[in-house]
């Protein structure tokens, strides 16, 4: 038996999974490391089918990684899977949304 080439950082992050929370009309979707939440995309709901994603953060050292992009591609299919249509005041998403017409069927 051989062993494999060990996990890199980034590798190991991408395994993560993204969790979903939702309270009241405030919601996000983060990704823990050792109980820490190291990257997280938050939104505010102005109806049960809107919301507006209104911060995307990751930790520094994750940055360039993929980490939100993948959040916002949980964000993506968590809106088809229920029927929500985004709006966006946060820079990041607001780029990716202009950047990728795939994701755009979920933009009110």
């Amino acid at each position: 038996m051989t062993a494999g080439k060990p996990k890199s950082s980034s590798e190991l992050n991408m395994e993560l999974p993204v969790e979903h929370k939702e309270q009241g009309d405030r919601g996000m979707f983060f990704i823990l490391r050792d109980g820490d939440r190291i990257a997280e995309m938050s939104y505010s709901r102005s109806a049960a089918s809107r919301a507006t994603i209104d911060h995307t953060e990751v930790d520094p050292s994750l940055r360039g990684g993929g980490v939100a992009r993948r959040l916002l591609d949980t964000a993506v299919a968590w809106a088809r899977a229920n029927d929500v249509k985004f709006t966006s005041t946060c820079s990041y998403a607001s780029a990716q949304f202009v950047r990728d017409s795939s994701i755009r069927d979920v933009l009110a």
